[in-house]
Protein backbone atom coordinates (compact mmCIF):
# COMPACT_ATOMS: atom_id res chain seq x y z
CA UNK A 1 0.00 0.00 0.00
CA UNK A 2 1.31 3.46 -0.83
CA UNK A 3 1.45 6.48 1.51
CA UNK A 4 2.25 9.96 0.74
CA UNK A 5 4.39 11.91 2.78
CA UNK A 6 3.45 14.44 5.19
CA UNK A 7 5.28 16.93 7.09
CA UNK A 8 7.06 15.34 10.75
CA UNK A 9 6.63 11.74 8.59
CA UNK A 10 9.13 9.37 9.13
CA UNK A 11 9.94 5.68 9.14
CA UNK A 12 9.47 5.36 12.40
CA UNK A 13 6.17 6.76 12.58
CA UNK A 14 4.57 4.38 9.67
CA UNK A 15 5.96 1.79 11.50
CA UNK A 16 4.10 2.71 15.02
CA UNK A 17 1.20 3.83 13.20
CA UNK A 18 0.85 0.53 11.20
CA UNK A 19 1.91 -1.74 13.63
CA UNK A 20 4.56 -3.02 10.90
CA UNK A 21 7.80 -3.50 12.41
CA UNK A 22 10.83 -0.79 11.05
CA UNK A 23 12.82 -3.33 8.72
CA UNK A 24 10.36 -4.27 6.70
CA UNK A 25 9.06 -0.59 5.93
CA UNK A 26 13.03 0.24 5.02
CA UNK A 27 12.80 -3.00 2.92
CA UNK A 28 10.16 -2.61 1.03
CA UNK A 29 11.20 0.57 -0.13
CA UNK A 30 15.05 -0.11 -1.82
CA UNK A 31 16.21 2.92 -2.81
CA UNK A 32 15.03 5.59 -0.50
CA UNK A 33 16.73 6.93 2.43
CA UNK A 34 14.95 6.91 5.66
CA UNK A 35 16.74 10.28 7.31
CA UNK A 36 15.59 11.95 3.68
CA UNK A 37 12.06 11.39 3.34
CA UNK A 38 10.94 15.07 1.52
CA UNK A 39 6.94 15.91 1.47
CA UNK A 40 4.57 14.41 -1.73
CA UNK A 41 7.51 11.26 -1.66
CA UNK A 42 5.67 7.64 -1.90
CA UNK A 43 5.93 5.15 0.48
CA UNK A 44 5.60 1.82 0.50
CA UNK A 45 3.62 0.38 3.77
CA UNK A 46 3.72 -3.85 3.36
CA UNK A 47 1.19 -6.03 4.84
CA UNK A 48 -2.37 -3.12 3.93
CA UNK A 49 -4.42 -2.61 1.57
CA UNK A 50 -7.05 -0.09 0.72
CA UNK A 51 -11.25 0.07 1.45
CA UNK A 52 -13.52 3.04 0.57
CA UNK A 53 -15.91 3.85 3.37
CA UNK A 54 -18.90 6.08 2.56
CA UNK A 55 -19.64 8.75 5.43
CA UNK A 56 -23.39 8.51 6.85
CA UNK A 57 -24.69 10.38 9.95
CA UNK A 58 -23.73 9.87 13.24
CA UNK A 59 -19.89 8.48 11.98
CA UNK A 60 -17.16 10.30 13.54
CA UNK A 61 -13.47 9.58 13.32
CA UNK A 62 -13.11 7.50 16.29
CA UNK A 63 -16.17 5.09 15.65
CA UNK A 64 -14.55 4.63 11.84
CA UNK A 65 -11.30 4.04 13.29
CA UNK A 66 -12.65 1.71 16.05
CA UNK A 67 -14.73 -0.09 13.62
CA UNK A 68 -11.84 -1.46 11.94
CA UNK A 69 -9.09 -1.89 14.22
CA UNK A 70 -7.03 1.21 13.59
CA UNK A 71 -6.36 5.17 15.13
CA UNK A 72 -8.03 7.90 14.53
CA UNK A 73 -4.34 9.06 13.60
CA UNK A 74 -4.10 6.51 11.48
CA UNK A 75 -7.18 7.53 9.07
CA UNK A 76 -5.99 11.32 9.19
CA UNK A 77 -2.48 10.00 8.23
CA UNK A 78 -3.82 8.07 5.26
CA UNK A 79 -6.32 10.47 4.12
CA UNK A 80 -4.59 14.12 3.48
CA UNK A 81 -7.00 16.85 4.16
CA UNK A 82 -9.44 15.34 6.48
CA UNK A 83 -10.37 16.46 9.50
CA UNK A 84 -12.18 14.96 12.42
CA UNK A 85 -14.42 18.21 13.11
CA UNK A 86 -15.87 18.37 9.30
CA UNK A 87 -16.59 14.79 7.87
CA UNK A 88 -19.25 15.13 5.27
CA UNK A 89 -22.36 12.84 4.82
CA UNK A 90 -22.51 11.32 1.05
CA UNK A 91 -17.89 11.65 1.55
CA UNK A 92 -16.24 8.38 0.90
CA UNK A 93 -12.49 8.14 2.87
CA UNK A 94 -9.67 5.23 2.43
CA UNK A 95 -9.72 3.07 5.22
CA UNK A 96 -6.02 0.82 5.13
CA UNK A 97 -6.65 -2.37 6.21
CA UNK A 98 -4.51 -4.72 7.62
CA UNK A 99 -3.85 -8.08 5.18
CA UNK A 100 -4.56 -11.19 7.54
CA UNK A 101 -5.62 -14.04 5.19
CA UNK A 102 -3.66 -15.20 1.69
CA UNK A 103 -3.73 -12.92 -0.95
CA UNK A 104 -2.63 -16.38 -3.30
CA UNK A 105 -4.87 -18.77 -4.48
CA UNK A 106 -2.36 -21.93 -4.59
CA UNK A 107 -5.85 -24.78 -4.07
CA UNK A 108 -5.93 -25.00 -8.32
CA UNK A 109 -4.67 -26.00 -11.67
CA UNK A 110 -1.19 -24.19 -10.88
CA UNK A 111 0.12 -23.53 -14.62
CA UNK A 112 2.43 -20.45 -15.48
CA UNK A 113 -0.41 -17.99 -15.36
CA UNK A 114 -1.59 -19.03 -11.99
CA UNK A 115 1.85 -18.50 -10.91
CA UNK A 116 2.26 -15.03 -12.51
CA UNK A 117 -1.05 -13.77 -11.30
CA UNK A 118 0.08 -14.96 -7.71
CA UNK A 119 3.19 -13.71 -7.61
CA UNK A 120 1.85 -10.52 -8.68
CA UNK A 121 -0.54 -10.34 -5.84
CA UNK A 122 2.73 -11.12 -3.21
CA UNK A 123 4.53 -8.45 -4.53
CA UNK A 124 1.94 -5.83 -4.63
CA UNK A 125 0.65 -6.57 -0.51
CA UNK A 126 4.79 -7.55 0.64
CA UNK A 127 6.83 -5.70 -1.68
CA UNK A 128 9.60 -6.33 0.54
CA UNK A 129 9.56 -9.76 -1.80
CA UNK A 130 12.56 -9.56 -3.85
CA UNK A 131 11.27 -10.52 -7.42
CA UNK A 132 13.91 -11.89 -10.63
CA UNK A 133 14.23 -14.02 -13.07
CA UNK A 134 17.22 -16.49 -12.89
CA UNK A 135 16.74 -17.08 -16.29
CA UNK A 136 14.06 -18.49 -19.39
CA UNK A 137 12.88 -21.73 -20.46
CA UNK A 138 13.28 -23.32 -23.45
CA UNK A 139 10.33 -21.52 -24.97
CA UNK A 140 11.25 -18.49 -23.27
CA UNK A 141 9.11 -18.28 -20.36
CA UNK A 142 10.66 -16.47 -16.92
CA UNK A 143 12.21 -18.73 -14.35
CA UNK A 144 11.49 -16.79 -11.25
CA UNK A 145 12.83 -16.23 -8.16
CA UNK A 146 11.55 -14.87 -4.75
CA UNK A 147 13.76 -13.68 -1.64
CA UNK A 148 12.34 -13.03 1.59
CA UNK A 149 14.76 -11.85 4.52
CA UNK A 150 17.03 -10.02 4.94
CA UNK A 151 20.29 -12.46 7.05
CA UNK A 152 23.70 -13.25 5.26
CA UNK A 153 22.77 -17.00 6.00
CA UNK A 154 20.74 -17.95 2.49
CA UNK A 155 18.38 -21.35 2.41
CA UNK A 156 16.89 -22.17 -1.39
CA UNK A 157 14.09 -24.14 -1.95
CA UNK A 158 12.68 -25.25 -5.51
CA UNK A 159 9.90 -26.89 -7.19
CA UNK A 160 8.39 -28.26 -10.60
CA UNK A 161 11.71 -29.61 -11.75
CA UNK A 162 9.78 -32.34 -12.84
CA UNK A 163 6.69 -31.34 -14.56
CA UNK A 164 3.91 -33.90 -13.66
CA UNK A 165 5.03 -32.51 -10.22
CA UNK A 166 3.52 -29.07 -10.22
CA UNK A 167 1.61 -29.40 -6.70
CA UNK A 168 4.97 -28.71 -5.14
CA UNK A 169 5.03 -24.61 -6.78
CA UNK A 170 2.12 -23.86 -5.36
CA UNK A 171 2.80 -24.92 -1.78
CA UNK A 172 5.88 -22.71 -1.94
CA UNK A 173 3.85 -19.80 -2.85
CA UNK A 174 1.78 -20.63 0.25
CA UNK A 175 4.49 -20.81 2.68
CA UNK A 176 5.79 -17.45 1.27
CA UNK A 177 2.33 -15.49 1.49
CA UNK A 178 2.10 -17.33 5.01
CA UNK A 179 6.00 -16.52 6.17
CA UNK A 180 5.37 -12.58 4.29
CA UNK A 181 2.19 -12.08 6.25
CA UNK A 182 3.26 -13.71 10.22
CA UNK A 183 6.18 -11.65 9.49
CA UNK A 184 4.22 -8.36 9.09
CA UNK A 185 1.99 -8.94 11.56
CA UNK A 186 4.58 -9.83 13.64
CA UNK A 187 2.16 -13.28 14.56
CA UNK A 188 4.59 -16.89 14.18
CA UNK A 189 4.99 -19.28 11.63
CA UNK A 190 3.81 -22.71 12.85
CA UNK A 191 4.63 -22.07 16.46
CA UNK A 192 7.89 -20.30 15.58
CA UNK A 193 8.17 -16.61 15.54
CA UNK A 194 8.70 -15.11 12.25
CA UNK A 195 10.46 -12.06 12.73
CA UNK A 196 14.07 -13.82 13.99
CA UNK A 197 14.40 -15.88 10.84
CA UNK A 198 13.76 -12.94 8.34
CA UNK A 199 16.62 -11.28 10.26
CA UNK A 200 19.01 -14.11 10.65
CA UNK A 201 18.34 -15.86 7.06
CA UNK A 202 17.36 -14.99 2.96
CA UNK A 203 15.02 -17.89 1.76
CA UNK A 204 15.31 -18.04 -1.97
CA UNK A 205 12.39 -19.61 -3.75
CA UNK A 206 12.02 -20.76 -7.41
CA UNK A 207 8.54 -22.11 -7.35
CA UNK A 208 8.57 -23.11 -10.87
CA UNK A 209 11.80 -24.54 -12.34
CA UNK A 210 9.98 -26.09 -15.40
CA UNK A 211 7.27 -24.10 -16.84
CA UNK A 212 6.66 -25.04 -20.02
CA UNK A 213 6.60 -28.56 -19.06
CA UNK A 214 4.26 -27.35 -16.32
CA UNK A 215 2.00 -26.12 -19.04
CA UNK A 216 1.95 -29.11 -21.21
CA UNK A 217 1.17 -31.27 -18.47
CA UNK A 218 -2.18 -28.70 -17.16
CA UNK A 219 -3.00 -27.38 -20.68
CA UNK A 220 -1.92 -30.19 -23.42
CA UNK A 221 0.71 -29.42 -26.27
CA UNK A 222 1.61 -25.43 -27.64
CA UNK A 223 -0.34 -24.73 -30.42
CA UNK A 224 2.96 -23.68 -31.88
CA UNK A 225 5.59 -25.69 -33.98
CA UNK A 226 7.79 -27.34 -33.64
CA UNK A 227 6.86 -27.98 -30.09
CA UNK A 228 3.50 -29.14 -30.89
CA UNK A 229 4.53 -31.52 -33.22
CA UNK A 230 7.77 -32.43 -31.25
CA UNK A 231 5.99 -33.61 -27.90
CA UNK A 232 3.30 -35.36 -29.67
CA UNK A 233 6.14 -37.52 -31.25
CA UNK A 234 7.84 -37.97 -27.93
CA UNK A 235 4.90 -39.06 -26.16
CA UNK A 236 4.10 -41.57 -28.88
CA UNK A 237 1.70 -39.61 -30.58
CA UNK A 238 -0.71 -39.48 -27.27
CA UNK A 239 -1.87 -35.88 -26.25
CA UNK A 240 -2.50 -37.19 -22.39
CA UNK A 241 0.50 -35.62 -21.10
CA UNK A 242 0.35 -36.34 -17.36
CA UNK A 243 3.48 -38.71 -17.37
CA UNK A 244 5.26 -36.17 -18.29
CA UNK A 245 8.40 -34.99 -16.24
CA UNK A 246 10.98 -33.28 -18.85
CA UNK A 247 11.32 -30.25 -20.13
CA UNK A 248 9.57 -29.35 -23.50
CA UNK A 249 12.25 -31.37 -25.18
CA UNK A 250 11.95 -34.00 -23.53
CA UNK A 251 15.07 -33.37 -21.44
CA UNK A 252 15.07 -34.62 -17.44
CA UNK A 253 16.04 -31.42 -15.99
CA UNK A 254 17.04 -33.35 -12.70
CA UNK A 255 18.92 -35.42 -14.59
CA UNK A 256 20.96 -32.37 -16.27
CA UNK A 257 23.49 -31.72 -13.23
CA UNK A 258 27.15 -32.76 -13.07
CA UNK A 259 27.18 -35.35 -10.69
CA UNK A 260 28.08 -38.87 -12.18
CA UNK A 261 25.82 -37.43 -15.06
CA UNK A 262 27.60 -40.42 -17.17
CA UNK A 263 27.01 -42.93 -14.89
CA UNK A 264 22.97 -42.00 -15.01
CA UNK A 265 23.12 -41.07 -19.07
CA UNK A 266 24.20 -44.75 -19.79
CA UNK A 267 21.41 -46.07 -17.36
CA UNK A 268 18.38 -44.13 -19.23
CA UNK A 269 16.78 -43.13 -22.41
CA UNK A 270 19.11 -42.67 -25.28
CA UNK A 271 16.96 -39.82 -27.30
CA UNK A 272 14.25 -37.53 -25.81
CA UNK A 273 11.63 -38.53 -23.70
CA UNK A 274 8.55 -37.69 -21.50
CA UNK A 275 11.22 -38.75 -18.32
CA UNK A 276 14.62 -39.44 -17.40
CA UNK A 277 16.41 -38.66 -20.57
CA UNK A 278 19.86 -37.14 -19.27
CA UNK A 279 20.27 -35.57 -23.00
CA UNK A 280 23.72 -35.14 -24.30
CA UNK A 281 25.63 -33.57 -21.63
CA UNK A 282 25.05 -32.14 -18.53
CA UNK A 283 24.07 -28.52 -18.35
CA UNK A 284 22.75 -28.20 -21.94
CA UNK A 285 19.38 -27.16 -20.87
CA UNK A 286 18.56 -23.27 -20.03
CA UNK A 287 16.21 -23.84 -16.93
CA UNK A 288 19.10 -26.10 -15.49
CA UNK A 289 21.60 -23.89 -16.63
CA UNK A 290 19.87 -20.76 -14.80
CA UNK A 291 19.43 -22.92 -11.67
CA UNK A 292 22.91 -23.84 -11.69
CA UNK A 293 24.15 -20.02 -12.37
CA UNK A 294 22.12 -19.18 -9.32
CA UNK A 295 23.58 -21.21 -6.91
CA UNK A 296 26.90 -20.58 -8.04
CA UNK A 297 25.96 -17.01 -7.57
CA UNK A 298 24.26 -17.50 -4.27
CA UNK A 299 26.36 -19.48 -2.16
CA UNK A 300 23.44 -21.37 -0.68
CA UNK A 301 24.09 -23.09 2.99
CA UNK A 302 21.37 -25.14 2.38
CA UNK A 303 19.26 -26.19 -0.57
CA UNK A 304 15.56 -28.59 -0.49
CA UNK A 305 14.63 -30.01 -3.44
CA UNK A 306 10.65 -30.50 -3.10
CA UNK A 307 8.93 -33.34 -5.60
CA UNK A 308 6.42 -35.69 -5.40
CA UNK A 309 5.93 -38.46 -4.21
CA UNK A 310 6.86 -40.88 -1.68
CA UNK A 311 6.45 -38.85 1.80
CA UNK A 312 10.27 -39.82 2.10
CA UNK A 313 13.50 -37.30 2.35
CA UNK A 314 17.20 -38.11 0.87
CA UNK A 315 19.41 -36.37 1.96
CA UNK A 316 23.18 -38.41 0.83
CA UNK A 317 25.29 -38.19 -2.14
CA UNK A 318 28.05 -40.96 -2.36
CA UNK A 319 29.10 -40.05 1.12
CA UNK A 320 29.97 -36.68 0.68
CA UNK A 321 27.20 -34.88 2.69
CA UNK A 322 28.56 -32.54 5.76
CA UNK A 323 27.70 -34.57 9.05
CA UNK A 324 24.81 -32.16 9.82
CA UNK A 325 22.69 -33.25 7.11
CA UNK A 326 21.95 -36.34 9.05
CA UNK A 327 20.68 -34.40 12.17
CA UNK A 328 18.45 -31.72 10.05
CA UNK A 329 17.08 -34.92 7.70
CA UNK A 330 16.25 -36.20 11.39
CA UNK A 331 14.46 -32.22 12.51
CA UNK A 332 12.76 -32.55 9.20
CA UNK A 333 11.56 -35.97 9.75
CA UNK A 334 10.00 -35.51 12.67
CA UNK A 335 8.49 -31.83 11.69
CA UNK A 336 6.95 -33.57 8.68
CA UNK A 337 6.19 -37.54 9.16
CA UNK A 338 8.24 -38.35 6.47
CA UNK A 339 11.20 -41.03 6.22
CA UNK A 340 14.62 -39.77 6.24
CA UNK A 341 17.01 -41.73 3.59
CA UNK A 342 20.50 -41.38 3.64
CA UNK A 343 21.03 -42.81 0.00
CA UNK A 344 18.45 -43.56 -3.27
CA UNK A 345 21.18 -44.43 -5.98
CA UNK A 346 20.54 -40.65 -7.58
CA UNK A 347 22.60 -39.38 -9.80
CA UNK A 348 22.61 -36.26 -12.05
CA UNK A 349 19.89 -34.53 -9.69
CA UNK A 350 20.62 -30.85 -8.48
CA UNK A 351 20.57 -31.96 -5.09
CA UNK A 352 23.55 -34.61 -6.03
CA UNK A 353 25.40 -31.66 -7.61
CA UNK A 354 24.95 -29.41 -4.65
CA UNK A 355 26.33 -31.66 -1.82
CA UNK A 356 29.32 -32.77 -4.40
CA UNK A 357 30.36 -29.39 -5.50
CA UNK A 358 29.61 -27.72 -1.77
CA UNK A 359 29.80 -30.20 0.84
CA UNK A 360 26.46 -28.52 2.13
CA UNK A 361 23.10 -30.16 2.90
CA UNK A 362 20.71 -30.49 0.27
CA UNK A 363 17.68 -32.32 0.27
CA UNK A 364 15.37 -34.09 -2.14
CA UNK A 365 12.07 -33.86 -0.24
CA UNK A 366 8.89 -36.25 -1.86
CA UNK A 367 5.62 -34.88 -0.97
CA UNK A 368 2.38 -36.99 -0.78
CA UNK A 369 1.68 -40.51 -2.31
CA UNK A 370 0.30 -41.78 -5.02
CA UNK A 371 0.36 -41.22 -9.11
CA UNK A 372 2.01 -38.20 -10.30
CA UNK A 373 0.17 -35.56 -10.94
CA UNK A 374 -1.06 -35.76 -7.53
CA UNK A 375 -4.54 -34.40 -7.05
CA UNK A 376 -5.18 -31.25 -5.26
CA UNK A 377 -7.33 -33.74 -2.57
CA UNK A 378 -3.98 -34.34 -1.06
CA UNK A 379 -2.83 -30.09 -1.01
CA UNK A 380 -3.38 -29.79 2.62
CA UNK A 381 -1.55 -32.61 3.67
CA UNK A 382 1.21 -31.97 1.60
CA UNK A 383 1.36 -28.28 2.27
CA UNK A 384 1.36 -29.24 5.97
CA UNK A 385 4.83 -31.26 5.87
CA UNK A 386 6.14 -28.68 3.38
CA UNK A 387 5.89 -25.90 5.31
CA UNK A 388 6.96 -27.56 8.76
CA UNK A 389 10.30 -28.40 6.83
CA UNK A 390 10.93 -25.04 5.33
CA UNK A 391 10.04 -23.21 8.90
CA UNK A 392 12.79 -25.82 10.31
CA UNK A 393 15.40 -25.37 7.90
CA UNK A 394 15.07 -21.32 8.39
CA UNK A 395 15.51 -22.01 12.10
CA UNK A 396 18.10 -24.34 12.70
Amino acid sequence: MQVTVRNGDSFWKYSILFGVPYRLIVDSNPGIVPEALYIGQTVQVPGFQWTEHLIVSGDSLWRIASRNGISAELLLQTNPGLHSNNLQVGEKIRIPRRITELVTNPQRNYNVAALEEDIGRLVAAYPFLRRSSIGNSVMGKPITEIRIGSGDRIIHANGSIHANEWITTPVLIQFLNEYAMAVTNSSDLRGTSAYGPYLAVTLSVVPMMNPDGVDLVIDGPPTGEPFHSDVAAINGGSMDFSGWKANIRGVDLNKQFPALWERDAVAGPQAPAPRDYSGVAPLTEPEAQALAELTRSRSFQRVLAFHTQGEVLFWGFEGLEPPESESLATAFAEASGYEAVRNADSTAGYKDWFIQDWRRPGFTIELGQGVNPLPLDQYGRIYDAASSIIVVAITQ
